[in-house]
């Protein structure tokens, strides 16, 4: 036994907790000078392995083991935070004061100091003890520049100011890279982290200027690079899209199903160019339905671990953001080759399948093929086809019979769905109209015609129809899931409605998609519906990748997968390359080793790159929403309250713009948060604000570098008085206690409230239909009820006294960034 094991092991069998060094190398005989050096330095050891520590009056100890744990962290702008060990597991809360400094996606080392209390609806908690791997390493964001004598102060020349509130530093930039001019957008590597000594700082150089300030779009530009989305793809992966053929070969096309002959053709919106999707429909002899949905053989020019696939795969999706898309292939591929463009051979894999009256699928071909489309047919063409416009019908006579059978296919398909219990939300999303400049100068409604809603069945129909044959031969495979809500998100949305005298037949733990959508069907056209839609809505999971099939909820789907938009998506990609490998060619042993080994891990970043995309998509058209309200500051509009929080209520305008009413803007009377019902209510005059409500608002700002727009609310027809429950005496007292409150409130940041309510809402995760992208951000789930428990300490913390402090520390910034400039100066050195 070495000497470490021999100290360990004697402090373990001791009697006494602590001994001194004296007590103890007497004890071990290791008293002698020629040894007492190296005993003293074989302590020293132990304590940097964290096996022993000193007293605080120099007693020797054990080190009490403690329980840690590795997770990813995920920040809270409010210095807050959760830490993600499993997936399948709820988060580990993290104090705030408990973060050793850690950003997001850090990957950390916590201690867990007290455990989850479902029945609280508590979640554990923990202290971060070490931070093993900063995820952040660059930051993209606007440089402001610092003047000659606070350059020659600090020895910085400017900060970058970043968009990503989760980043609660600023990042000071010495001159050892480039020096940006002032407003310029940058790319800045980190140096230096926050650590005790400076803790509200960042440092780092410029490694690249993104843009300068009044270049047309740079504000979306740096949204994209701040989530490290990039526009251009690398000269190798150009290289190699321009190696592609132009033109389908003979040699291509041998061994694949010929459909050319098929009276095929693609539906898409005026404004698509990567059409990668086509189909055809036709009645059968046995008064079946043929229906065939033929996909672009993207797999077959994007072959595995070339410079096209590995970009792909990093890229994992394209990026929709306003006026541009940041595609996951380059053009030449998307727009050329890969697209399905009229009267020209393509190559393709099909999904043709055999289907009943009753929307039964009895047979079907999954395929590599060929096809040559008849027709580049819009969405507002096949519309006016299905409406019997007599000169669409006569302009596309060639495929106007096809189109009959499809509007005939359309509506079996969707009863069949329904009928199984497939819920189906109608959710409005909305297109922001930009001018030249890139500034936005209207925002209209997306609709849905009959056209949009037949493709998407046919697409539904062939995605299950791949995943059910790779189910049913048990190959490797990866699966588009929807597991059932989570107990507790169900539960609040059962009390939720029977606070509006409804009932859901359901319990939390056993739930059935019928009943679901039983309940759907009985409140449309109530003035309920869009509130109780919304909340059963934000009940629900978020749809992800996997290799284990978990069916999808939904859909009412045994199997799904994404198999019709293999331009934009790489799991749809993967798809056609499984497809290539399992049904095209012979399934071997070590084909399904490699591809069980494979796919969990692609599955995995496909899902996180999915969530990366929808994020950039929300923040641009959050970001362009409030830079049109920019100009109509003053004006006034009625709306509908989307969200009830402590602090204040969330109004949707038609255009669906929302905004705050901050609950200090509600003038004249103490307003009590009743979380049952979602609602505020006044003490005084019963005045009450509930989800679903029509409102009167004004708009009193809109701030296009935070997104937020705060409207101020008016009295109007719409407001709904409620007959207060407290007693005269009560109210009274409400009435003298109402100025000191609103005054203590005021302390509190409106900003920071909206931030937090804006994190517990954007952690509610959405079911979302196939091929549309729902909002998610996920990882508040499993503690939004303890997020908002937690509240009122969080309210505390942030008014009052500490609030006060801040103030103080404000005052001493100079002082503080002189500390700072001195220290970064030691560690540049170093």
């Amino acid at each position: 036994m070495d000497s470490k094991e021999i100290i360990i092991d004697y402090l373990k069998n001791s009697s006494k907790k602590s001994l001194s060094v004296e007590e103890l190398s007497i004890a071990l005989h290791f008293n002698k000078a020629k040894d007492f050096k190296n005993f003293v330095k074989t302590l020293a050891t132990l304590e940097e392995e964290h096996r022993l520590r000193f007293t605080d009056k120099g007693k020797v100890e054990l080190e009490e083991t403690k329980t840690l744990v590795d997770g990813v962290f995920h920040a809270n702008a409010n210095g807050f935070g959760f830490v993600t060990i499993d997936s399948d597991e709820p988060d580990v809360f993290i104090p705030k004061g408990k973060t050793a400094f850690a950003l997001e996606g850090d990957e950390v080392r916590i201690e867990l100091t007290k455990n989850a209390n479902p029945l609280k609806g508590n979640s554990a908690e923990g202290v971060i003890e070490e931070i093993v791997t900063h995820a952040l390493n660059q930051i993209v964001g606007t440089f402001v520049a610092f003047d000659e004598a606070e350059k020659t102060e600090t020895g910085l020349i400017g900060f970058v100011k970043s968009r990503n509130k989760k980043i609660p530093y600023r990042l000071y930039l010495t001159d050892a890279g480039l020096v940006p001019a002032d407003k310029d957008v940058v790319r800045a590597e980190v140096t230096h982290f926050p650590d005790m000594d400076f803790p509200d700082a960042l440092q780092g150089i410029a490694t690249e200027i993104v843009g300068s300030n009044g270049d047309t779009g740079i504000d979306v530009l740096e949204v994209l690079a701040s989530m490290d989305i990039r526009s251009e793809f690398p000269a190798e992966v150009l290289a190699e899209a321009d190696s592609v053929p132009e033109e389908v070969s003979e040699k291509d096309i041998m061994g694949r199903v010929d459909y050319r002959s098929e009276i095929t053709f693609t539906i898409d919106g005026a404004d698509a160019k990567d059409l990668d999707d086509a189909v055809h429909a036709k009645r059968l002899a046995n008064g079946n339905f043929e229906l065939g949905v033929h996909i672009a053989d993207v797999s077959h020019y994007v072959t595995e671990n070339s410079a096209l696939d590995k970009e792909a795969l990093e890229r994992g999706t394209s990026v929709y953001v306003t006026d541009r898309v940041v595609p996951m292939l380059p053009e030449r591929l998307s727009n050329g080759i890969c697209s399905l463009n009229p009267r020209i051979n393509r190559l393709t894999q099909s999904c043709v399948m055999e289907i009943t009256a009753q929307g039964k699928i009895v047979n079907y071909q999954i395929s590599q093929s060929v096809i040559k489309t008849t027709e580049r047919m819009t969405y507002d063409d096949v519309n006016l086809m299905l409406a019997g416009n007599e000169e669409a019908l006569q302009k596309f006579a060639d495929i106007a019979d096809s189109v009959q059978v499809m509007a005939e296919l359309h509506p079996i398909l969707e009863k069949m769905r329904h009928e199984r219990g497939a819920i189906d939300f109608e959710t409005m999303e909305a297109r922001i109209i930009v001018d030249k400049k890139g500034l936005p100068i209207e925002i209209v409604k997306r609709t849905r015609g009959i056209a949009e809603r037949m493709i998407e069945s046919f697409m539904l129909a062939a995605n299950e129809t791949v995943a059910g044959d790779f189910e049913k031969h048990g190959l490797p495979f990866i699966y588009r899931i929807h597991e059932q809500p989570k107990a507790d998100r169900l539960q609040r949305f059962i009390d939720f409605a029977s606070s509006f005298g409804l009932q859901v037949q359901a319990t939390a733990s056993a739930v059935e998609q019928k009943n679901l959508q039983s309940f759907l069907n009985k409140i449309k056209g109530e003035p309920a519906e869009l509130v109780l839609s919304t909340m059963l809505l934000r009940s629900m999971q978020q749809a992800r990748y996997s290799e284990n099939n978990a069916g999808h909820f939904g859909l009412a789907a045994e199997n799904y997968t994404h198999f019709t938009s293999p331009i934009r998506r790489y799991p749809d990609l993967l798809v056609h390359r499984l497809i290539d490998e399992f049904v095209v060619g012979k399934a071997t042993n070590e084909k399904i080793d490699y591809w069980e080994e494979k796919i969990p891990e692609i599955a995995q970043e496909a899902s996180r790159l999915e969530r990366r995309a929808v994020d950039a998509e929300r923040e641009v058209e959050k970001m362009k929403k409030a830079e049109f309200m920019e100009s109509h500051v003053g004006e006034v509009f009625e709306g509908v309250i989307s969200s009830v929080t402590r602090f204040g209520l969330f109004v949707e305008l038609e255009n669906t713009v929302e905004g705050l009413i901050h609950i200090t803007k509600l003038e004249g009377d103490y307003f009590t948060y009743q979380e049952r019902m979602l609602a505020l209510v006044g003490e005084r005059t019963g005045l009450t604000f509930k989800i679903g409500q029509k409102i009167k608002i004004q708009v009193v700002k809109a701030d296009k570098f935070t997104g937020d727009v705060d409207f101020t609310y008016l009295p109007s027809d719409f407001d709904v008085l409620e007959k207060p429950e407290k007693s005269a005496d009560k109210r009274k007292k409400s009435a003298g206690k109402f100025d000191k409150n609103r005054k203590k409130r005021s302390f509190s940041s409106d900003r920071k409230k909206k931030t937090f309510d804006s994190s517990v809402k954007n952690s509610e995760r959405t079911f979302e239909h196939p091929d549309k992208k729902k909002n998610y951000k996920g990882h508040f789930d499993s503690s939004v009820k303890n997020n908002e428990n937690n509240f009122d300490k969080f309210d505390k913390k942030i008014s009052g006294k500490n609030s006060k402090k801040r103030v103080s520390k404000a005052g001493h910034g100079k002082n503080k960034q002189r500390k700072f400039a001195e220290g970064q100066k030691k560690v540049h050195k170093k």
